[in-house]
């Protein structure tokens, strides 16, 4: 180890628990068949409830794995990097995340808009950590 890198101690695995719990959550809500999911009533359908469903998913997500970062005695400039990593991560989750659904998951299809949504959620994650926590 040279004198610049930071002992992993100092950074335990255990602040991205609560992440990682809901990285599978999402895992499993996106693997349900089409068939499991309910029907929302008109009202919701005409609010895009689905979309509202994907950003918030993907902004918890993200936020998750974003805040204990600004909480690590790093150099602003390291830690805005770091989150960026984490953002990017979660964009190309989201995109996967549709394909899988397209591919392997019954009753269920790649939706643009729902990546989109999520890459609102997430974004909006990015935002407010970067504003509020840097």
């Amino acid at each position: 180890m040279n004198n610049q890198s930071t002992p992993l101690k100092e950074y335990p695995v255990k602040k991205f628990i609560p992440g990682i719990v809901w990285f599978f959550l999402v895992l499993v809500l996106i693997c349900l068949p089409g068939s499991e999911i309910p029907t929302p009533e008109t009202w919701l359908n005409d609010i895009y409830f689905d979309k509202w469903v994907h950003a918030g998913l993907f902004g918890v997500l993200s936020f998750l794995f974003i805040y204990p970062v600004t909480k690590f005695n790093l150099a602003t400039r390291v830690k805005k990097n770091i989150i960026i990593k984490i953002s990017l991560a979660a964009i190309v989750w989201g995109i996967t995340t549709e394909f899988i659904q397209h591919f392997f998951i019954p009753d269920r299809s790649f939706d643009l808009f729902d990546w989109a949504a999520d890459s609102f959620g997430i974004l909006t994650a990015y935002t407010w950590c970067t504003i509020k926590y840097l």
